[in-house]
């Protein structure tokens, strides 16, 4: 799929003086920062999602964890085998 994008002058010439720096191509910067974007951006709308999973269920089933019991198994982490706690309502 072949797509073409504006940009203004000032970023033409940053894109162009870091593609000269980095020794690659402009296509190659704009190409970079978009797949990083796109990544970040899909990665933040899964935590969105599961967030708002998570919330549902909860409302529907009412179980949980404390935070006190979260913080105690967190701090076990790297001392301990210990398995996470069993949600309860």
């Amino acid at each position: 799929m072949a797509t073409s994008i504006k940009i203004d002058d000032e970023l033409k010439s940053r894109v162009q003086a870091l593609a000269s720096q980095r020794r690659r191509t402009p296509h190659w910067i704009m190409l970079e920062a978009i797949k990083q974007y796109v990544t970040r951006e899909e990665a933040q709308e899964s935590f969105k999602q599961e967030a708002l999973e998570s919330w549902r269920s909860y409302r529907e089933t009412g179980r949980h964890l404390s935070v006190q019991e979260t913080n105690e198994w967190l701090e076990s982490w790297g001392r301990d085998d210990k398995a996470p706690p069993e949600c309860h309502e």
